[in-house]
């Protein structure tokens, strides 16, 4: 069976939004614990997209892009790192790791949606189907007293759901906007320039600010990891699948990131996965499923004769 060049390509950087991603949760809870969060997430990618574009100019690429790539890779960076991003770690502040993730993983739902408002997409019944189950796994989530009642969770909560519809709309945006056709140069204006965005907000924030050296241990080797792996390799990889495949084939992340998350958050940081989270994860995993699988049920089919 020959595979081309192009389907491996997809296929690891599926690999990388789903397995890297879903480390990042708990990579980011570690660092958020010692460090403000806008501060944190401008150093990562800042960072990463210095790097980025060194590893452009090692391999003879031009970093010059159009005024009107310009301004789109600035809406990207604002939608997909300063809100998309920026947010979230904020958000981890209050909310465990897992919880972050379980929740996002309802973002193939806002694709959806979104899709059907801006783009007129018609929702087919398997998908509609995956919304209400969505939903439904949604409130079991959110609902849990002993979520609800820690401090803070529900302004964690309320936070992570814009940031889903901020990371869903650079989707659709993406999908659409003249971009610099090299994936790298892509990449790294966006993490540039959400990066500044960033550290302008820790600034007017009043974040402290301060240097690596005096970071515990744990904290410099998890920005090491978010920076090249979670930015550098994954990040790109999303960019690089928004321009091959459809923009709800790219939120499937979502079927693993969680899964990932919440087991690291509970095997290093000793965080609590409750029977309902179970069920809610089960149950809005399953939605998603639905909205982007192309099989249908026996029990439609059914009633369709």
């Amino acid at each position: 069976m020959n595979i081309s060049k192009n389907t491996v390509f997809i296929l690891l950087a599926f690999f990388s939004i789903y397995v890297i991603w879903g480390s990042t949760y708990l990579l980011n809870k570690i660092a958020v614990s010692e460090l403000p969060p806008f501060f944190l997430a401008s150093n990562r990618f800042i960072t990463a997209g210095i790097l980025i574009f060194i590893i452009v100019k090692l391999m003879g690429k031009s970093l010059a892009i159009t005024k009107r790539q310009l301004v789109n890779t600035t809406i990207a960076g604002f939608l997909f790192l300063t809100i998309g991003n920026g947010v979230v770690v904020w958000a981890l502040k209050y909310v465990d790791s897992g919880f972050a993730a379980l929740e996002i993983s309802a973002q193939p739902l806002v694709v959806l949606i979104l899709m059907r408002v801006f783009q007129g997409k018609k929702i087919k019944m398997m998908s509609m189907l995956g919304v209400i189950l969505g939903i439904i796994g949604i409130f079991l989530l959110v609902s849990q007293n002993q979520i609800v009642s820690q401090e803070g969770s529900i302004a964690g909560m309320i936070m992570i759901f814009f940031c889903m519809i901020s990371w869903a709309s650079g989707s659709l945006f993406v999908g659409k906007a003249d971009l610099p056709r090299n994936y790298f140069v892509n990449t790294g204006y966006q993490m540039i320039i959400g990066g500044l965005m960033m550290l302008i907000a820790s600034f007017f924030l009043g974040e402290t600010w301060s240097l690596p050296h005096v970071w515990s241990e744990k904290v410099q080797w998890s920005m090491l990891l978010l920076v090249v792996f979670g930015s550098v390799v994954a990040f790109t990889s999303f960019n690089f699948l928004l321009k091959k495949v459809s923009p709800d084939k790219v939120a499937t992340s979502t079927y693993v990131n969680p899964i990932i998350a919440m087991l690291l958050g509970w095997y290093f940081l000793n965080e609590q996965i409750t029977t309902q989270s179970i069920v809610a994860a089960v149950i809005l995993l399953t939605g998603v499923y639905f909205i982007n699988t192309k099989r249908k049920l026996v029990l439609f089919a059914r009633f369709r004769k």
